[in-house]
């Protein structure tokens, strides 16, 4: 064998030859917009993400400055400066800011006048016409605006809006001083409608409507819920050519004599509301029978279920889901809803009195391919419905059964061999127990679990949900007194993507149960209100792990004080709502929270180191506050001028004249003892 020749390093006086170097240069740049902005895409879901790649270079921020589509601001009053760096937008949501006046809106309708499409202006009263008048003029392309909830609004407001003559989306909802007038203009400025919500518009009447359908004939969406209209429109709204979706409910002045008029259109409509429409039975429905693509039924709130109201439905071959929550039901009705109604795929019998074994068997036996079953309250249903359910029922995604109170432990057992598809479970107040619990578990899909009040369920059986249940994004387990830290540091390990826990008065639950938490990096809900155990060091690490943090109610948690609030002030900067009542937080632990810009609604009942100069300054700190809960005896305390200053700012002071209430736990009996010394 030859040896192989050995290479030696060059001499030390030779120079090496040396690799040549790639310039420094951003490969991004070789990139056109358009395949940036489709990378950009992949990060909408995570505002984070979106942060985190405009803060990479000038470039970068630059190109996420002209993909953004969609705002969420916080503040009315950095409009101008959001504006300006996001020049693309079509779509405005002000449903976080506490106060949006004219000027904001002439802001807007200069800034983003070729570009808007949608703004969403349902939580703000602070407008009117004028500024309404600005964005119909200036944004031609403006196709869909929310003013939900803008009580005080006029016609003039609503002739402002006429004058938006490519509106396709209005919603109305609660403007109860815009009349048939006000509609009327709308109706001949906006010919485009497809989709009007006149909800609780209570000076709107049958001229309103039926101008509406008269020359708006493109509507695909129609809510007159609760408005004072009678059949003297309906013929008109029946006769639309494109109608998908009515909303009747609570319309006291419909019944079955209005209804005729559907035999002579709206061939159509998918979607039904007439809940809480006393007078309309099976006469009435009886007129629905031309309604040959209809697929949604809502009749809660209604007339009894009776056999003859469930064989007027007999011809709707193609009903998908029907909605009886709160009717009075026999054994009849629901056996001709499942001789009749053989496409079901959603029911909901929800607060149903006379549902029992007889009636929901008969039904279910029926209907194989039902996918939502919504059964809370009837407390009549045994074993044997649960039973019926299961073997025929396989497919279901969602079930809801608060409350039925004689089903037997036994019972969940089947849910779990049987129903392996559940996406959504709710057995709040149930008789389950860890062999249940272990049984459901087997649903590995499963994303939404409610165990609030159920007494027999512990650690164990949690575990069980833990291991097998890693979709789970929510968990309600309140008052379920045997819980404590293992059964949630076993979800914890085993569902990484949880994004709301409900752990209320597990009395048992300490700080090692949200260190635990903390590894779920998606949590942004957090409702642990009268834990007693749980200290600001529990408080801590969730802050420190959970950037997501949206929401925390540690009412009667009175070990938390104001290091807890320090730390969320330092990590949780999108926390919007917190209630602090009855914990040890004083005016340093508030004034800490200031500093979180997105903090809107604050309950900052019994807190015995709060003191009415503090209160002052965190309310003046904390500028984005929309909603505040606090004691009576402050409203002497704080300067009139300041309430008067908060309420210009758009926050809302709901003043509560509450004692403290004892609870079983010693502590809590000993704080109630302090508070009542003089």
């Amino acid at each position: 064998m030859a040896t192989p020749e050995l290479k030696l390093p060059p001499p030390l006086h030779q120079p090496m030859k040396t690799q040549k170097t790639i310039p420094d240069t951003n490969l991004f740049h070789f990139l056109s917009d358009e395949i940036i902005f489709i990378i950009l895409d992949f990060l909408n879901s995570s505002p984070t993400d979106r942060k985190s790649f405009s803060l990479v270079s000038k470039s970068f921020y630059s190109l996420e400055s002209k993909h953004r589509r969609t705002l969420t601001p916080l503040r009315s009053d950095h409009l101008p400066t959001i504006l300006a760096r996001y020049p693309s937008l079509t779509r405005l949501d002000l449903t976080l800011c506490p106060r949006v006046t004219d000027a904001n809106l002439v802001t807007i309708s200069s800034a983003c006048n070729s570009t808007l499409q949608s703004i969403d202006l349902s939580e703000s009263n602070y407008f009117s016409g004028t500024g309404l008048l600005s964005l119909s003029l200036n944004c031609k392309h403006l196709i869909e605006i929310d003013i939900s909830n803008a009580t005080e609004l006029k016609d003039s407001a609503a002739a402002a809006l006429a004058q938006a003559k490519n509106l396709e989306k209005l919603k109305l909802g609660r403007c109860k001083q815009i009349t048939d007038m006000g509609v009327g203009c709308i109706a001949v400025g906006c010919r485009k409608l497809k989709l009007v919500s006149l909800k609780w518009c209570l000076g709107v009447g049958d001229l309103g409507v039926e101008l509406l359908a008269l020359k708006c004939k493109d509507l695909r969406s129609l809510d007159l819920s609760y408005l004072p209209i009678t059949d003297k429109c309906l013929p008109s709204i029946f006769e639309l050519s494109y109608l998908e979706d009515l909303v009747l409910e609570g319309c006291f002045g419909i019944d079955d004599d209005s209804l005729a008029a559907f035999r002579h259109g709206c061939k159509s409509l998918k979607k039904l509301d007439i809940s809480s429409c006393q007078n309309i039975g099976h006469n009435g429905l009886a007129s629905l029978t031309s309604g040959g693509v209809l697929e949604q039924l809502v009749l809660s709130h209604g007339s009894p279920v009776t056999a003859a109201l469930a064989d007027s439905l007999k011809r709707l071959t193609m009903l998908k889901s029907i909605k009886l929550d709160g009717c009075s039901v026999t054994y009849a009705g629901l056996q001709a809803i499942g001789n009749w109604c053989m496409s079901l795929r959603e029911l909901s019998l929800s607060k149903c009195p006379g549902v029992t074994d007889e009636g929901l068997s008969s039904l279910l036996t029926k209907h194989k391919d039902l996918r939502k079953l919504d059964i809370t309250c009837c407390r009549k249903i045994t074993y044997a419905s649960i039973e019926h359910m299961t073997v025929s029922c396989t497919a279901l995604t969602s079930l809801r059964m608060e409350s039925c109170t004689l089903v037997p432990k036994e019972a969940f057992v089947l849910i779990g061999q049987r129903c392996r598809f559940l996406e959504e479970i709710d057995i709040t107040d149930n008789e389950i127990d860890d062999e249940g619990l272990m049984s459901i578990s087997r649903c590995s899909e499963l994303s939404s679990l409610k165990l609030g009040i159920c007494l027999n369920i512990t650690d164990e059986g949690v575990a069980h949900v833990g291991m097998c249940c890693s979709k789970l994004v929510g968990l309600d387990l309140y008052r379920c007194m045997g819980i404590s830290d293992s059964g949630i540091a076993a979800i914890t390990h085993g569902c990484p993507g949880l994004e709301m826990i409900n752990i209320a008065y597990c009395k048992d639950i300490t700080d090692s149960s949200l260190i635990s938490l903390s590894k779920c990096s998606r949590l942004n809900t957090v409702e642990s209100r009268g834990c007693p155990l749980i200290t600001s060091l529990g408080l801590a690490a969730i802050a420190v792990g959970c950037k997501q943090l949206v929401k925390v109610d540690i009412k009667k948690c009175i070990n938390i004080d104001d290091v807890g609030m320090i730390s969320l002030a330092h990590f949780s900067q999108k926390l919007r709502q917190i209630n602090l009542s009855y914990t040890s937080v004083t005016d340093v632990g508030l004034l800490s929270l200031a500093s979180i810009s997105c903090l809107q609604r604050l309950n900052v009942l019994h807190l015995k180191g709060l003191t009415a100069s503090g209160l002052a300054a965190a309310f003046l700190a904390c500028r984005g506050l929309t909603k505040v809960k606090l004691q009576t005896t402050f409203k002497s305390l704080l300067p009139q001028g300041l309430v008067e200053h908060l309420q210009a700012r758009g926050c809302v002071i709901q003043w509560r004249d509450k004692f403290f209430r004892a609870e079983l736990d010693p502590q809590c009996w000993k704080l109630q003892l302090e508070d009542a010394i003089p």
